[in-house]
């Protein structure tokens, strides 16, 4: 098959495990109508069931929206709390949520700086893009206390989940 990008080797990352509790953060959350500083911790804390915490690529990336498109069709929002967190701003997130026709069943974390995805020990290097980073394409299924009942990281770029194995998690 001819693609018209390469496919990148990213190797091991040092992610937080299976059973581990995810690293603690406060990012403005972004929905379809506004954004506000919420703590994972608090986001856990008051979901109904698991939350899945889906780091991707910056918005308007194919792997995004691939992504998310996944995600609207299965129907996660559905069994748990599905949250998203990207390098991109709260207004390219607004964008997203409406462009993919996922508003109001999914929120979307903003990380410009992408310290999150360095806390989580995913972030990696733009090819070709001096100084700029993103996370690697990883799901994390979180408790209501933030111990990891599943996660996957991706070894390469582009990647995406197995999304039947997270929904059997959920």
């Amino acid at each position: 098959m001819d693609l018209d990008f390469d496919v990148v080797g990213l190797g091991e990352a040092d992610h937080p495990a299976e059973g581990e509790k995810a690293p603690e953060f406060t990012r403005p959350l972004v929905n379809d109508e506004f954004w506000e500083d919420v703590a994972l911790s608090e986001l856990c804390a008051e979901s109904e069931g698991p939350v899945v915490l889906v780091f991707h690529a910056m918005d308007g990336a194919f792997p995004a929206t691939y992504v998310w498109n996944e995600i609207r069709d299965r129907g996660w929002h559905e069994q748990a709390t599905v949250v998203g967190l990207s390098i991109s701003t709260p207004y390219a997130h607004k964008d997203l949520l409406e462009e993919r026709d996922i508003e109001g069943d999914h929120r979307l974390y903003s990380d410009p700086a992408n310290g999150v995805a360095e806390q989580y020990g995913i972030a990696m290097d733009l090819d070709g893009m001096t100084g700029l980073a993103e996370p690697r394409p990883a799901v994390f299924v979180l408790d209501s206390d933030r111990t990891i009942e599943y996660a996957w990281v991706g070894e390469e770029w582009p990647s995406f989940p197995d999304y039947d194995a997270v929904e059997a998690q959920l």
